[in-house]
């Protein structure tokens, strides 16, 4: 499957109709329903839209995204239609208005074909947390497709749409990107409205697309991206063309203590390597840098996102909407059988790990140094960002596991995101591009760029994709 360009030319051309690529995707998401990648489809009404859009090309007035196929992952609103963060929680809940980034998409004419599973509330590495079960790695079905954003990264490496929406807190985009060998996106922090994310770490979530390439991906950004005033945290500055240009001659860095990591596997450390010698016979500088605080950044991620996720989902209670236990008697009963019986495992740890960061006692302790570190974090990477264009590092330690290895161990699955979390805690973009191939899984390798960067972001990445990679 080409990309959109290509989509759009053959539409152009009358190779194909928007109802007939449709109606392709909808007889394939019937054909893979054992990968659990959708919760809901809505067949019907992308139909009737695609009629709409069809009309609407043969007129010469469609938007940039006409036609093109998108699915949601099940964090994301969309007005009219389900949304439950994949979670027993919110049983039965419906939209009440659309996220300002599906509006957005929808104003250039794309299509929603459905909802997708995830890791309840995007708490989670590998799709195992989902109140509707387990999403299967189309690459091979017996491995994990990452998370939390799992289902979204499947839909996409499964055909069952051309892009699709994922959410970044952590790494759920990138790393699940990385597994299934696919391109995935973390914008800057405020690049894109977080109106209508269901909330797990405000400080942190970003509504992220997945695409098979860095064009397709760098022009969702760009649609999505701008100032929204349901979101004061969303950036009022001005959107520039993402679209990938040539670079010049660059300055790149790696971290050193990512590469020399001991739970770095060693394939792909000499992939990695081999893509960095390409770059330099490519006339780039490309350096290795020292990031002494790579063992402060599971930790700190961990207290600060577990203390918001507390705060964020209290306000699932079973009083007003979504599941209600049928064993409540009374106000407290209603309030503690809704919530144990309601939350995953997953979700009932880190609430209550956020909980006690929190406490009285422990503020200081444990929520306030982490707040600290994270400073110290962003003044780190600042003074890289001095010296250097684009900062490199492996997206994953290893290439997609297999269901239940870490599952008893959530220390060990944490450790997954022990490359993705520092642009999240800094608020810096983002981008993982496929690389290599370890026994015939995929892993990608990842370029952070500073912040509102994402131009020059997804040029080096195409360059690194398609001119190092090969």
């Amino acid at each position: 499957m080409g990309n959109i360009t290509s989509y759009h030319l053959k539409l152009k051309e009358g190779r194909t109709t928007v109802r007939k690529t449709v109606e392709g995707f909808l007889a394939r998401i019937s054909e893979t329903k054992d990968l659990n990648a959708f919760l809901a489809v809505y067949a019907d009404e992308a139909l009737e839209r695609s009629d709409a859009i069809d009309k609407k090309l043969a007129s010469g007035n469609a938007g940039r995204l006409a036609g093109v196929v998108v699915g949601i992952k099940d964090n994301i609103c969309y007005e009219g239609h389900g949304v439950q963060g994949a979670s027993k929680i919110l049983d039965g809940f419906e939209s009440l208005y659309s996220a300002t980034a599906v509006e957005k998409l929808l104003a250039e004419d794309a299509i929603i074909i459905g909802r997708l599973n995830c890791d309840e509330f995007a708490m989670g590495s590998s799709n195992e947390n989902s109140a509707f079960g387990n999403v299967l790695n189309p690459l091979d079905k017996t491995r994990v497709p990452g998370g939390s954003s799992g289902g979204s990264a499947v839909a996409v490496a499964a055909d069952l749409c051309h892009v699709s929406l994922g959410s970044e807190t952590g790494g759920s985009v990138r790393q699940p990107a990385s597994f299934c060998g696919l391109v995935g996106i973390k914008p800057t922090y405020g690049r894109i409205s977080r109106h209508g994310l269901l909330a797990f770490a405000s400080s942190f979530d970003q509504i992220s697309p997945f695409a098979k390439n860095v064009e397709d991906a760098a022009l969702l950004t760009e649609v999505m991206s701008g100032n929204d005033e349901f979101d004061s945290t969303a950036s009022s500055r001005e959107v520039p063309s993402y679209a990938p240009k040539p670079i010049g001659k660059k300055k790149f860095a790696y971290l050193k203590d990512c590469v020399e990591s001991e739970a770095l596997d060693a394939t792909i450390k000499a992939r990695f390597m081999e893509v960095v010698e390409k770059l330099r016979a490519g006339g780039h500088t490309v350096d290795a840098v020292d990031f002494p605080l790579l063992d402060h950044l599971i930790p700190t991620y961990y207290i600060l996102t577990t203390a918001e996720a507390s705060s964020n989902l209290s306000r699932y209670d079973g009083m007003r909407y979504g599941y209600r236990s049928e064993k409540a008697t009374d106000l407290e009963s209603t309030y503690k059988l809704s919530r144990s019986e309601g939350f995953g495992t997953e979700v009932k740890r880190r609430i209550m790990l956020g909980t006690f960061v929190l406490s009285a006692g422990y503020y200081d302790a444990y929520y306030a140094k982490a707040q600290r570190v994270r400073r110290l974090l962003k003044d780190r990477t600042d003074a890289l960002f001095a010296d250097y264009d684009f900062l490199l590092s492996p997206t994953t330690p290893d290439v997609a596991f297999k269901f239940g290895e870490n599952s008893d161990d959530p220390v060990k699955m944490y450790l997954e995101d022990i490359f993705t979390v520092m642009a999240n805690l800094v608020g810096i973009p983002a981008i993982s591009v496929p690389v290599g191939q370890k026994n015939g899984l995929p892993f990608g390798m990842q370029v952070m760029a500073n912040q509102f960067e994402e131009a020059e972001m997804f040029s080096a990445a195409k360059y690194i994709m398609e001119d190092c990679a090969n």
